[in-house]
Parts: C-alpha cells; structure tokens; sequence
C-alpha cells in the first residue's frame, strides 16, 4: 500500500533510511547495501528525491554523499511517517511552535533573561527562506540557550539554525547594514522581542 502511495518501493525503502536517520550521510554503494536494492535504481531515486528538496547531497573524499534535507518544507510529517521511533510520531503531534505559537515561544526566550530582541525566521515563518531560525540579541547564559534550543529541537523534531548577537554587535551591524542581519530582518520575519524598540525605530527611519 505504502509503495503504490510513493512510487515505488525503493523510494520507500530510501525514506525510511534517511528520515530515522537525520544528520547521517550515506554513499551510494553503502545505501544499496543497507536497503538491499539496485544500484541503478537506488540512483535514479536519488536523483528524484534530491530535485524534489527531500535529499541534499555533498562531495567528501571523492564519494558523493546524500542525507535527508531536514529544512525540506514537508520533513515533519514525512518523518512522522517513516520513523521508527514513536516519540518522534508524538513530537510531531505536540508541536506548535511550527504553527505559530509564538507566544510560547517568546515566553521561552524571556526565561532565559537578559534578551534584548529576539526575530524568529526560516523553519518557524511561512514562505521565510532565511537560513537563520532564530537569532537571539542580548547576554543570556549559554548554558540555557542550548537547551531551550535542545527542547525546541525535539518539538519541531528538527535541527533549528541560531544565532546569538552581543547587544553591541547587534547594533553595530544594524547601523551599517550588515548583510547577515539585513538578509534576515528584510525577509518574512517575525519579531518576538524588541525590549529597546531599535527594531521599530529602524523600520520607522527606512
């Protein structure tokens, strides 16, 4: 039933392999390998899966590798299906911050104390194409920014992409337009919190 749903059964079988194997990169010899299946086939999926966004690939000591793309627009649900790991199935069923439950979110960040902005982008705004998630300005304890981070992560059942600006820092590549910040703040974005209101005045002066 599931073959007929996505194809083929090879297709299936190399979903099942990198979505409960996320951050894992495998060649193409050691996939036909593991999902026993032809080599010819195995590449010709590979091919599909990659021009869909679903497998990224990468070049390392003269073998080309492939891996799930977990910034892949539909990798939650995917992974929700393929994996084996039921707390994964019920992640995906808890998570809200993927649905906009920014007030959550922006608790969170709160707690973690002396956060002066916080801008949400990428994986947590619709149509974002930022590589940046979230970006994170002020001093908080790093101790407790990698475990929020740690908690969003098994939320959103997904590596998140973070940044974390010195106020100063912050400031600075605002006011000469910094690619890195500007690339974030003139896509879809979402603004959590802006205790100083710099961003508001900044958008104001534009």
């Amino acid at each position: 039933m599931i073959d007929a749903l996505f194809g083929s059964k090879t297709r299936v079988k190399l979903l099942h392999l990198f979505l409960n194997n996320p951050g894992k990169a495998f060649y193409v010899r050691e996939i036909t390998r593991l999902i026993e299946e032809q080599i010819n086939s195995v590449r010709r999926e590979l091919a599909n899966m990659t021009n869909v966004g679903i497998v990224k690939s990468d070049s390392a000591d003269n073998k080309l590798y492939y891996e799930v793309n977990q910034r892949y627009e539909h990798y939650v649900p995917l992974r929700a299906i393929f994996s084996d790991d039921k707390s994964v199935i019920q992640a995906v069923k808890q998570s809200k911050v993927g649905h906009q439950d920014t007030a959550g979110l922006t608790a969170q960040i709160e707690s973690l104390g002396k956060v002066r902005v916080a801008v949400i982008a990428g994986l947590f705004v619709t149509g974002s194409t930022s590589p940046v998630d979230l970006l994170i300005v002020g001093s908080p304890p790093a101790g407790r920014v990698s475990k929020l981070v740690a908690e969003i992560e098994a939320n959103e059942g997904r590596e998140i992409n973070y940044t974390v600006l010195a106020y100063d820092e912050f400031y600075y590549r605002l006011s000469v337009r910094d690619r890195f910040v500007v690339d974030i703040l003139s896509g879809k974005h979402s603004v959590l919190i802006d205790a100083d209101g710099l961003l508001d005045r900044t958008n104001k002066e534009e």
